[in-house]
């Protein structure tokens, strides 16, 4: 079945948790949020209320849209859960992140820091062992995500990593290329589940 054809029910979205993150970062965050909830596409995200985080999950809310947030205890406080929607509060670090990969049918990176690079390589190592073949977008304004990307390409030139790794997800520069990209119409297509599984 092609991707596209496919019925996305929901994106998990994993980006920073900063409020000093650059402006242009939030409003983003919030636009996606909105772009998601007028597809109709579920949003699940880390549970709290501040940085991009905030902003997505604010934005998705505002516009009707249905939210998730999945937010361990020690976290709540910290990052200030948003109480306006619905959320799961889990034990551990580990447990969030494998109810949002449960929860979610593909997935969204925004810019974001260390936490969101630990997401990120997780991701894309399952997709690598063909643990599973959910679209991941990048959202990649002013190259943000280049120097992971070359990293990336770095392993493969090292022969550490199949040439066939870097067609697992697809990088777009605006907002509104996102939930398009995410239902495989972007400007590049998806890669076949046999491209993404090719061994080097």
């Amino acid at each position: 079945m092609r991707r596209e054809s496919q019925r996305l029910a929901s994106a998990c979205v994993f980006c920073g948790s900063s409020d000093e993150a650059d402006p242009e970062f939030l409003r983003a965050a919030g636009a996606l949020g909105k772009a998601l909830a007028d597809a109709g596409i579920r949003l699940v995200y880390g549970g709290g209320g501040v940085g991009l985080m905030g902003a997505v999950a604010r934005g998705a809310h505002g516009a009707g849209g249905d939210v998730l947030g999945i937010i361990p205890t020690f976290l709540v406080g910290k990052e200030r859960a948003l109480e306006m929607v619905e959320h799961i509060i889990v034990d551990n670090m580990h447990e969030r992140k494998m109810l949002m990969f449960q929860r979610s049918d593909s997935f969204v990176i925004l810019p974001g820091g260390i936490g969101t690079l630990e997401e990120v390589v997780e991701l894309l190592s399952w997709r690598r062992l063909d643990l599973h073949a959910k679209p991941v977008v990048f959202y990649n304004p002013r190259g943000f995500w280049e120097p992971l990307f070359k990293l990336f390409q770095h392993t493969v030139d090292e022969k550490l990593t199949p040439p066939g790794f870097m067609a697992a997800w697809t990088s777009v520069e605006t907002i509104d290329e996102v939930v398009p990209a995410l239902l495989g119409q972007g400007r590049e297509p998806f890669p076949s589940e046999a491209a993404v599984g090719r061994r080097g």
